[in-house]
C-alpha cells in the first residue's frame, strides 16, 4: 500500500504549483513518486464535471445540487483510480493528488448555509466516496490557505483549466461562491484536522520556495 497525499485549497491557491514542486523534491530524492490532479481533464470520465463547470445544467453553481454535483466528481475520481493510478498506488507508490475528495467538502458543502445541514452533507460524502466507491483516504491533507482577495487576483491571471481559453467557468466567475467557498474551506479544515499553511497576508503572497518548504515539513512527518 503507498501513502496518498492530498494538496488542496480554493481555485488559484497554488495547488497545481505546490504538487509539481512536491513532485520534483521527493522524485529527486529518490522515492517512487507519481503526480495526479483532478478533475481527470483528458479522461472521458470527467465529462459531466465539465458540462456542469461550462454551465449546461445551470448557470449559477447553486443550480445543481451539493449532492448532484460531487457525484459528478466522485464518479471521475472511481474510474480514474480503478483504470489508472490505483495499481501504482496499491503496489507502495506515493501518490500526491492535486485535488481530492475534500475538493467535493469544499466546493460542494459551501453551497449549503445551514449548519446542520453541512453537516450532514460532509458526513454524507465522505461515507459516499470513501465507503461506498472505495477510494483510498488520504495520509494527509495539505490545505493551501490563499486569502479571497489575492486569489481573485490570481484567478484574473490564469486560463481555464477545463478549456484552456480565457472564459470562467460557473464557480471562478462567480465572486459570491468564491467568497462561500473559502469560509467553508476553513471550516472543513478544522473539521477534518488538514494542515492548513497560511499562504499570504496584508502584505501579499507568500513565494512559492517559501509555502513549498512548509509544504515539505508537514509531508515528510508523513512519509518517514
Amino acid at each position: 500500500m503507498g501513502i496518498l497525499i492530498a494538496v488542496d485549497g480554493v481555485d488559484a491557491s497554488g495547488k497545481q504549483t505546490q504538487t509539481e514542486f512536491l513532485y520534483k523534491r521527493l522524485s529527486e530524492e529518490g522515492k517512487r513518486v507519481r503526480l495526479v490532479s483532478f478533475p481527470a481533464y483528458g479522461s472521458e470520465s470527467s465529462a459531466l464535471v465539465k458540462m456542469y463547470l461550462n454551465g449546461d445544467f445551470g448557470n449559477k453553481p447553486e443550480d445543481t445540487s451539493a449532492y448532484a454535483a460531487s457525484s459528478f466528481f466522485a464518479a471521475d475520481r472511481f474510474a480514474t483510480y480503478k483504470t489508472d493510478w490505483g495499481k501504482d498506488y496499491n503496489d507502495g507508490t506515493i501518490i500526491i493528488a492535486d485535488r481530492y475528495v475534500s475538493s467535493n467538502m469544499i466546493h460542494q458543502a459551501g453551497k449549503i448555509k445551514d449548519k446542520d445541514e453541512k453537516d450532514k452533507f460532509l458526513s454524507w460524502l465522505d461515507d459516499f466516496e470513501y465507503n461506498i466507491y472505495g477510494l483510498p483516504r488520504p495520509n494527509i491533507t495539505v490545505f493551501l490557505d490563499m486569502p479571497v482577495k489575492w486569489r481573485i487576483k490570481l484567478l484574473s491571471e490564469r486560463p481555464n483549466k477545463a478549456t484552456g481559453g480565457e472564459a470562467k467557468d460557473i464557480h471562478e466567475s462567480n465572486e459570491e461562491y468564491l467568497e462561500e467557498s473559502y469560509n467553508n474551506a476553513v471550516y472543513a479544515a478544522e473539521k477534518f484536522g488538514w494542515e492548513r499553511i497560511i499562504c499570504a497576508n496584508e502584505n501579499g503572497v507568500r513565494t512559492i520556495e517559501d509555502i513549498h518548504n512548509e509544504v515539505y515539513d508537514k509531508v515528510k512527518t508523513v512519509i518517514l
